[in-house]
């Protein structure tokens, strides 16, 4: 057997979708019950993972922890504006967004704003921080707008039926 790159196979098919909607229903799920769950070998359920590791179908595993539960019940979209667009200072302030505790997400977006930084913080007062002491501190920003997040819902996502 041998394992193939994303050039020769870089789409997933229907067997590698059956196999990822039952992993996404039950991550916690082992490959022999994954196997049994779809009527496939074992053996073949675990080629077939290990080939979209491979192939970047699958690009890693994360764990979900509720923010509120850890001390940060406070969630913030911020939205910030540049100023000036230079490689060096744009992959900065990048870089030190997605560094900065408490940030969950970092979008680099086209359009009005120029990123978009998803936080969890422990209180208003931490949100502020944030934006001033991690975001606005650097030169290339010019602007940033804070939105309260209400509420969250993961959406459909990738494998929801059209």
């Amino acid at each position: 057997m041998h394992d193939l790159t994303p050039a020769q196979n870089p789409v997933a098919d229907a067997l590698d979708l059956r196999i990822l909607a039952a992993l996404t229903d039950h991550p916690e799920a082992s490959i022999k019950e994954l196997a049994a769950a779809l009527e496939v070998p074992a053996s073949t359920c675990a080629f077939r993972l290990r080939s979209m590791r491979n192939r970047g179908v699958i690009v890693g595993t994360r764990l979900a922890l509720d923010p509120a539960a850890l001390g940060r019940p406070v969630q913030a979209v911020i939205r910030v504006r540049l100023g000036s667009h230079s490689k060096s200072g744009v992959e900065a302030l990048f870089d030190a967004l997605q560094a900065t505790p408490g940030v969950l997400q970092v979008f680099h977006i086209a359009g009005a704003d120029d990123f978009l930084v998803h936080v969890a913080v422990a209180d208003p007062a931490a949100l502020r921080d944030i934006v001033l002491e991690r975001i606005t501190v650097h030169a290339v920003v010019r602007a940033t707008e804070t939105q309260l997040v209400f509420e969250r819902r993961d959406g459909a996502g990738l494998l929801a039926d059209d």
